[in-house]
């Protein structure tokens, strides 16, 4: 067997899905799209003379595909691995496999592997689209070569990376954000390196061959280029492309060995078990905790009713056991022998929402989210830090180039708030608390804009503070007040939209992995898609007017692909008209921000993305049943 059951299992099966001949032929159609489209851009604009001209395009063009690859494989390795370690804890498999004869390495590489199965079908399936851009000039075999060892060595440690922090975490939520969170925090740390902020040398090696080797995208940027120069301060490494691929092997190499020594006593946690005298004490997770589960709603039973009334009052008062007391002016024999029959704990009172109750005044998604946020604020500081240094430098800063200076935490925290959102429905629906949910008088409203509230209560860290960065732009006089209200305007709006398509994933895809994949790529396609879109425009033309026209099957074909990633498994007019808007607004969004009209910027984004909200959040209301499963089509 190959590294284990575990691997053999998903190397077998895997072939039996149509899903992976899917992805594995729409990654190779969209390399294609942008291969044709930037052919298209520049032959609109320019006019291709000899073969030099066709050799510079075939270099500009694998600059821009191999970062785009690195990107996706960068962040979906990670995700894919902590989603797929995450789904066995909440389903409670993983503590069936660890009372298996499966080793530790069996376990933890296995799955490991398991996971990125997907990503190295699609790296082979790119590998021939690579070399035919190759035939048009400008780029050696040995340049392809060099890209794709350091877009595997990267995908092999960020895998790594989130299946350790799902090992180790106990939360889906907690394994994303943490995942997602330390992957920026490299790469930011990594840009901050090549920017000389730490020094010009370290130990006797240029900071910038450091940032090469310690950095995906620094190093992947070197690989691309023509020649990898080699450095002589690194001995037999050689070039620093070199440097990044012993570097990023040996992370991956510790970052497992750590996994395999520590899977059985971090698994199963102390959250699997009944909870402790001292922690009936604090805030706890209720569907995490069994006793937890039934004061929360025993206290639903009296917040549904009269509110004030003391919940287990009510409960003895109907129990047919105590009848007897009844007239007998035994009040504190009935509360006495109610309290028998009431869970442990103290009671707590439940607002007329008990989903917002839960989400906001319970660790529902487990005490480490503090530590989530402490992440967060730090790159908070960096992005902050790096903006100010900007504006007291005296460099030009214009809204556009101010806003999308801002774009990486803008996305960051759209990424999280998204994250969030999913994970707070498919975490619920694994451990069948989804199901209890459904047999209650809870109406659709209530779960659906309980999990809204609660989503922005958890990740208010993240929505607030990049407004409030917003702000600093127009103190420091890099934007007017209108401009500032415009941005933070069209942010809140996103920040909805965010959070309602992760709902909507959550509860129309049983499967958490595939609802965590289609929730996030949806976010990747419209935002890093269209933002690639514009490289393009900018490398081979320098201008924006009249290139819709070469980007129109894209947008066309990122529709299709869009309609049938949120709207195909419950199919509306309102969906499919929101699908094909949103790669096309966003589209002119961008490019209308770089030319500083942000009026129609404001009112396309919140026409849009306000529409499309609406349009997943109507259905999520009044057709509730359909969309979480529990009546069907047929029925």
């Amino acid at each position: 067997m190959l590294i284990g059951p575990v691997f053999t299992r998903e190397v077998v099966t895997s072939p039996r899905r149509m899903g992976m001949y899917v992805t594995r032929a729409t990654y190779v159609v969209v390399l294609l799209l942008l291969m044709s489209t930037a052919w298209l851009v520049l032959t609109g604009t320019q006019i291709v003379r000899d073969v030099g001209d066709l050799a510079r395009f075939g270099t500009m063009l694998f600059s821009i595909l191999a970062p785009l690859q690195l990107t996706l494989a960068v962040f979906f390795s990670g995700l894919l691995a902590a989603s797929a370690v995450a789904q066995e804890k909440d389903r409670r498999t993983l503590i069936l496999l660890l009372l298996t004869n499966l080793s530790n390495s069996e376990l933890v590489l296995g799955k490991l592997l398991a996971s990125l199965l997907q990503m190295f079908v699609l790296l082979a399936a790119a590998v021939p689209v690579f070399m035919f851009a190759a035939l048009m000039g400008g780029i050696s075999y040995a340049q392809i070569g060099r890209v794709f060892a350091v877009t595997v060595a990267s995908m092999l440690l960020c895998g790594s990376l989130g299946s350790t922090l799902a090992l180790w975490r106990e939360k889906t939520f907690q394994s994303l954000a943490f995942t997602v969170l330390i992957l920026v925090l490299w790469l930011s740390v990594g840009e901050l390196i090549a920017r000389g902020a730490f020094g010009e040398a370290w130990l006797g090696v240029a900071t910038t061959t450091w940032a090469i080797g310690l950095s995906p995208w620094q190093a992947i940027v070197e690989a691309a280029g023509p020649f990898a120069e080699p450095d002589p301060a690194l001995g037999i490494l050689g070039s620093p492309v070199n440097l990044f691929l012993v570097v990023a092997a040996a992370a991956a190499v510790v970052l497992n060995l750590v996994a395999v020594a520590m899977v059985r006593v971090w698994n199963p946690s102390r959250e699997t078990f009944p909870a402790s005298e001292e922690e009936e004490e604090g805030k706890e997770s209720i569907f995490g905790v069994e006793h937890d589960l039934a004061a929360s709603t025993a206290s639903a039973g009296g917040a549904k009713g009269a509110g004030a009334t003391d919940p287990t009052v009510e409960a003895g008062a109907t129990d047919p056991s105590l009848l007897p007391y009844a007239g007998f002016g035994g009040e504190r024999l009935r509360q006495q022998a109610a309290s028998v029959h009431a869970a442990p704990g103290r009671t707590r009172h439940v607002w007329n929402n008990p989903i917002l109750w839960r989400e906001v005044k319970t660790w529902a998604y487990g005490r480490k989210v503090l530590a989530i946020r402490l992440v967060y604020f730090v790159l908070f500081a960096l992005a902050a830090v790096m903006l100010g240094g900007m504006v007291r430098g005296g460099e030009p800063l214009t809204f556009a180039t101010g806003s999308l200076a801002l774009a990486p935490l803008f996305l960051l925290s759209l990424v999280l708030v998204n994250a969030q959102a999913v994970t707070s429905v498919t975490g619920e629906r694994d451990v069948k608390a989804l199901d209890l949910l459904l047999v209650t008088d809870l109406s659709a409203k209530e779960i659906v804009f309980g999990k809204i509230g609660g989503v922005f209560f958890n990740t208010k860290e993240m929505v607030i503070l990049p407004m409030a960065l917003c702000g600093y732009l127009w103190m420091g006089g890099v934007m007017t007040l209108e401009n500032a209200l415009y941005l933070i305007g069209a942010l809140a709006v996103l920040f909805v939209f965010a959070a309602m398509l992760g709902l909507h994933a959550g509860m129309h895809y049983a499967n958490s992995r595939g609802a965590i994949g289609v929730s996030l790529g949806t976010l990747f396609f419209l935002f890093v898609g269209v933002l690639t879109c514009m490289r393009m425009m900018l490398a081979f033309s320098g201008t924006f007017e009249a290139q819709l026209q070469p980007f129109l099957a894209f947008m066309v074909g990122g529709g299709v692909g869009l309609y049938v990633a949120i709207g195909a498994r419950n199919p509306s007019t309102a969906i499919g008209v929101a699908s094909f808007l949103c790669p096309f607004a966003t589209f002119y969004a961008i490019t209308s921000l770089l030319m500083e009209q942000t009026l129609g910027v404001f009112l396309v984004i919140v026409a849009t993305y306000g529409f499309t909200t609406a349009a997943m959040l109507i259905p999520a209301i009044y057709e509730f049943d359909v969309a979480t499963g529990r009546v069907s089509f047929e029925e």
